[in-house]
C-alpha cells in the first residue's frame, strides 16, 4: 500500500503546481496556472499532487483526510461559480414570462378575429374554417411527406395529397355552393347552359376527378417505395376523413344558424379554459398517460363547470335573430343586415310538466322553457368528455412522431392542429345531433330548383310554371293584367 504524505504547502509553493483540474457536484474547477517549469516542484509536493491522487475535498469524497490544495481549489471553485449558478434559474424564468405575454397576446387577437368572422356573417366565417382546414391539412401532411420531397422518384406523391384535398373539398363545399348559387346562375345573363349543366352534375364531375387522382398515383408508384407511398395514400385519406370531412360538418353548422357554429365553440373553449384552472388547483390524478398534464379532478371539475356554463352562453346567444336564424338563400348578410325569420320550435318557450319530487321543491306543476337549453346541455356534455378525446389523439400523434408541437403558425400556442384538434370532433357531433334532433327540414329555393331541374323534362317545367302563375293569380299575388301577359308567353 503506498502511503501519501502530507504537508502544508506554501503560497510559492502553490504558484508552481501545474494545471489542476478538480470536479466538484458535477462541475470543473477552474485550472490553476502554473507560472514556472513543473520540475521546480519539490518532491514531497510532486508525490502530493499525482495526477492519481484524488483531488476532491474530503467533505464530498467521503474521507476524512485533509487535502489543502482541493480545499483552496473548492473555495475558489465556490466564489466562482455562485453567479453562474444562479442565471439559468433567472433566464428561465423570464422565458416563461415571455411565453405567457406572446401567448396571451396571441389569445386576444384569436379572440378578437373569431368575433370580427361571426359579424361579417357567414360567408366569411366560412371561408375561415375553409382556411383552417387547408392549414391543418399541411401540418399533418408535413409530418409524413419530407422524405417525398427529397426524393427525386417521389416528386409526384407530395403534389397528389394536395390534389386529393382540393377534390374532397370541391366535392363537399361545393354541393352547399351549388344550393345557394343555382338561382343566381339560372338568372344572371352572364351564365350558359353549359355552366348550368356542369353545375347539375357536380357529382359525376367530382368522381371522375377522383378517379383521376387515383390513375395518377398507381402511374407513380416506384420499386423500393411501394410501402412509403401507400403509407402516404391512406394517411391522406385519413386526414380528409378526420379533417376535411368533419369540417364539411362545421360549415353545415354556420349555415344552418350562427348559433350552432358558436355555441359547441364556445363550449370546447370554456372546457379547456376550466379544466386548466381545475387541474391547476388541485388536480392530482393522472388522467391518460399520453397527455401526463391532463389530471382526473381537472377533467371532472371542467364537465361540472361547462355544463353550468352552458345555460347562460345559450342564454345570450339565442336572443339574438341573427345568430338563431339560418341563412337559406343569402350567405352575404352580416350583423347589421337586420335579417328575421320564423324561429325554429326550440327557441320558443314550451311548458313542461315537472316530475313530483321537483314540482314540491319548486312549488309549481309547470315550467316554461326553451327546448334549446336542454339541447345545449347535452352538447356541454360531449364538449367535456367526448371532444378532450381529439386532443389526447393528438397528443399521442405528436409522441408517435417525437414532435412538440405541429407547427408554429400561432405563437405561443404551436401549430393550427393544436388548438383545432377537439373543435373537429365537436363540429362532427354538433352537426349530426342537429340533422337527428332539432332540424326542421325546411326546404330553400337552392334544393327545390336543383331537384325540379334534375328530375323534370323542359315540358314539365312549363306546366309547372303555368300551375304556379295559376295559384299566384288565385292568391292575388299577380293582377289579371300580369296573369294574361305571362300565358301568353308560355
Amino acid at each position: 500500500m503506498t502511503t501519501i504524505r502530507h504537508r502544508i504547502v506554501t503560497e510559492d509553493e502553490l504558484h508552481e503546481v501545474p494545471d489542476v483540474k478538480a470536479t466538484v457536484t458535477g462541475s470543473e474547477v477552474p485550472s490553476l496556472k502554473a507560472t514556472t517549469a513543473p520540475s521546480s516542484v519539490p518532491s514531497d509536493t510532486a508525490t502530493s499532487l499525482d495526477p492519481s491522487i484524488n483531488l476532491v475535498p474530503s467533505a464530498l469524497s467521503g474521507t476524512s483526510e485533509y487535502d489543502p490544495i482541493s480545499s483552496e481549489s473548492e473555495s475558489r471553485t465556490n466564489s466562482i461559480t455562485a453567479i453562474p449558478s444562479q442565471q439559468p434559474a433567472v433566464n428561465e424564468k423570464e422565458r416563461k414570462q415571455q411565453a405567457i405575454i406572446v401567448r396571451t397576446i396571441a389569445t386576444l387577437i384569436m379572440l378578437v378575429g373569431f368575433f370580427a368572422l361571426i359579424g361579417l356573417g357567414p360567408f366569411w366565417t366560412i371561408t375561415a374554417v375553409l382556411v383552417l382546414q387547408v392549414a391543418v391539412f399541411r401540418e399533418l401532411i408535413a409530418i409524413t411527406t419530407r422524405k417525398a420531397y427529397k426524393i427525386k422518384e417521389l416528386s409526384y406523391t407530395g403534389y397528389l395529397n394536395w390534389y386529393f384535398l382540393a377534390t374532397t373539398i370541391f366535392y363537399l363545399e361545393g354541393r352547399s355552393f351549388l344550393n345557394y348559387s343555382l338561382n343566381y346562375l339560372i338568372e344572371s345573363d352572364y351564365t350558359s347552359a353549359i355552366a348550368i349543366r356542369l353545375a347539375l352534375h357536380h357529382k359525376f364531375i367530382c368522381y371522375c376527378l377522383y378517379v383521376l387522382g387515383f390513375v395518377g398515383f398507381v402511374a407513380s408508384l416506384k420499386k423500393g417505395y411501394l410501402k412509403f407511398q401507400f403509407a402516404q395514400l391512406c394517411i391522406t385519406h385519413m386526414i380528409m376523413l378526420l379533417v376535411i370531412l368533419q369540417g364539411h360538418c362545421i360549415v353545415n353548422n354556420i349555415l344552418h344558424g350562427m348559433i350552432w357554429f358558436v355555441l359547441p365553440v364556445g363550449l370546447v373553449i370554456t372546457n379547456d379554459i376550466f379544466a386548466y384552472i381545475c387541474g391547476i388547483t388541485f388536480g392530482r390524478t393522472q388522467l391518460i398517460s399520453i397527455s401526463p398534464k391532463k389530471t382526473v379532478e381537472g377533467f371532472v371539475g371542467a364537465w361540472i363547470c361547462t355544463t353550468l356554463m352552458s345555460l347562460p352562453l345559450t342564454y345570450v346567444l339565442s336572443n339574438r335573430a341573427y345568430l338563431i336564424c339560418p341563412f337559406t338563400n343569402d350567405l352575404g348578410v352580416n350583423c347589421l343586415s337586420g335579417i328575421q325569420c320564423d324561429p325554429n320550435p326550440v327557441f320558443i318557450h314550451q311548458i313542461y310538466r315537472l316530475p313530483s319530487y321537483l314540482s314540491q321543491w319548486f312549488e309549481k306543476d309547470f315550467i316554461q322553457l326553451k327546448p334549446v337549453y336542454l339541447h345545449a346541455v347535452i352538447l356541454s356534455m360531449f364538449a367535456s368528455l367526448i371532444a378532450p378525446f381529439g386532443g389526447f389523439f393528438a397528443s399521442g400523434l405528436k409522441r408517435a412522431f417525437k414532435i412538440k408541437d405541429f407547427g408554429d403558425t400561432i405563437p405561443g400556442h404551436g401549430g393550427v392542429t393544436d388548438r383545432m384538434d377537439c373543435q373537429f370532433l365537436m363540429g362532427s357531433f354538433s352537426y349530426l345531433y342537429y340533422e337527428t334532433f332539432i332540424s326542421a327540414h325546411q326546404l330553400n329555393v337552392g334544393n327545390l330548383l336543383q331537384t325540379i331541374i334534375i328530375n323534370l323534362s323542359g315540358e314539365e317545367i312549363v306546366l309547372l310554371v303555368r300551375s304556379l302563375h295559376s295559384y299566384l293569380y288565385k292568391i292575388g299575388v299577380i293582377d289579371d293584367e300580369v296573369y294574361g301577359r305571362l300565358n301568353e308567353v308560355l
